[in-house]
């Protein structure tokens, strides 16, 4: 027993052996191994675009073949008890920065919160959501825990630090983003948030409860901080409006450079439904797919989501009087006019009446007024970091007067299918690129609130079927 301790010890022992010896004790299928990590690391290398990184080579030959640095230490421990911990720790490791490479340049789960897109896609959904398809972005805040996005459970702090930061950089993908793609991305109006509020979202509370009140009431609205960009909440919605594109709304439809859009196969819209006195029973409702928290009833009238194959279903039913669809006035009120993008500006738009608004590009020049001032503010101030300021009628840049300015980034609309029930574009302006994270391809499972169980028919089905 005790020559096989002692010899577990000299087999562990880092500093036995010059390089030669050590070289000499590589089995074949470290070798192999080892070969195979290079191969990758290489080509992840080439994809980078960094050859600095390579300076990292001789450590993964001191892991994989010399071992001077004595990484598994542990393993020459003679307590059995202690070498089992230590043997569990390093495996958890090993699995972390694992999963931090492929949540980084592979892809991510990710759930479904809100029913801004349903029937495409289900509150309780779980998709895989691919960011190769955009090409993956190089982190901006590399040390984060890579299983959380920005805050910690149960320990209610930070999931990652600050320090640090690195500019936006994203590796070559398949494709850029297309019109009618689901999209993950993060919130671009998140970067300054109320912890306590998510939503509605920070610049929207001081709307209208005021900076100050925000500011001094902690036991409210809660600490105040700002996130980085990748640190920001995850939303998903649909592209409907590509760089250097006018898109407008007209009742509720969506019209690019003057013409009208086709509709995804399953939008949305919120409808009034009369009876003749007859209750619609929740059968009907399972039957239309219309969820619990969506079906409304004031004693007089039902009002719920509908898509249009489903208004044609209730219509057909013979108790069923009138289906209409819920107009700008009944929808949303007076104050939506000064709620939707740019905030706090009445441009006349409403949720189903907007625009014409022109989507910023990368590289084209956009005529600056203080009429269209407002719309891009954020892209050049808070998305592309200038300074910005009106004096006595002019507009300044970074110090200088201003009378055009050409944008760095792309920039994407975004909306929900859900048109009635969706906190989108319409609300918190343009998706700069540097937010987009990437596409969903499958549903990998989900859970239905209302009935407290699974929909295995969703499992492993495609996230977006409609997009060609």
């Amino acid at each position: 027993m005790a020559e096989k301790s002692k010899k577990n010890e000299m087999e562990y022992n880092p500093q036995t052996g010059n390089l030669k010896q050590r070289l000499a004790r590589v089995k074949t299928t470290r070798w192999v191994r080892f070969g195979i990590v290079v191969a990758v690391f290489l080509a992840w290398t080439v994809w980078l675009g960094n050859w600095w990184v390579l300076l990292a080579l001789p450590l993964l030959a001191d892991i994989y073949l010399t071992q001077f640095i004595p990484y598994t230490w542990w393993k020459g421990i003679k307590n059995s008890v202690v070498r089992t911990i230590f043997s569990w720790i390093d495996a958890i490791v090993y699995a972390l920065v694992l999963v931090y490479f492929l949540f980084l340049f592979v892809g991510q789960n990710y759930q479904i919160p809100s029913s801004s897109l349903e029937k495409s896609l289900l509150t309780g959904d779980f998709l895989w959501v691919n960011k190769m398809v955009y090409g993956p972005r190089v982190p901006q805040t590399p040390l984060h825990f890579p299983l959380a996005q920005n805050m910690l459970p149960f320990f209610n702090c930070k999931s990652y630090i600050e320090h640090p930061q690195f500019d936006y950089h994203r590796l070559k993908g398949v494709r850029s983003v297309e019109r009618g793609d689901i999209v993950v991305f993060n919130f671009p109006a998140g970067d300054t948030v109320a912890l306590n509020c998510p939503n509605p979202d920070y610049y929207t509370l001081v709307f209208e409860n005021g900076r100050d009140a925000v500011k001094n009431h902690p036991d409210i609205f809660g600490e105040v901080i700002y996130r980085p960009v990748d640190r920001r909440d995850n939303y998903v919605k649909r592209c409907l409006g590509l760089p250097g594109e006018s898109l407008s709304m007209r009742e509720g439809l969506v019209y690019i450079n003057g013409k009208q859009l086709d509709e995804p196969k399953n939008v949305q819209f919120r409808y009034i439904v009369t009876t003749d006195g007859t209750v619609i029973s929740d059968n009907v409702y399972e039957d239309l797919g219309v969820s619990v928290e969506d079906r409304g009833f004031n004693g007089q009238f039902y009002e719920m989501p509908l898509t249009y194959e489903m208004v044609k279903k209730l219509k057909a039913l013979p108790y069923i009087t009138a289906v209409e669809r819920v107009t700008d006035a009944m929808l949303v009120g007076s104050n939506d006019k000064m709620l939707t993008h740019p905030l706090g500006h009445d441009y006349g738009w409403t949720h189903n009446n907007y625009g014409p608004v022109w989507i910023p590009k990368k590289g084209a020049q956009l005529d600056l007024t203080l009429e269209n001032l407002p719309i891009y503010e954020r892209c050049i101030k808070n998305y592309e970091g200038n300074s910005l300021e009106v004096n006595d009628g002019k507009i300044y840049i970074n110090g200088e007067v201003a009378n055009s300015y050409t944008f760095k980034m792309d920039y994407y609309w975004m909306m929900g299918d859900n048109r009635d029930n969706s906190l989108d574009s319409r609300y918190w302006g343009f998706v700069p690129e540097d937010h987009v994270v990437g596409t969903p391809m499958i549903v990998l499972l989900s859970f239905d609130k209302d009935k407290g169980g699974l929909r295995w028919n969703r499992f492993f089905r495609s996230a977006n079927p409609d997009k060609k």
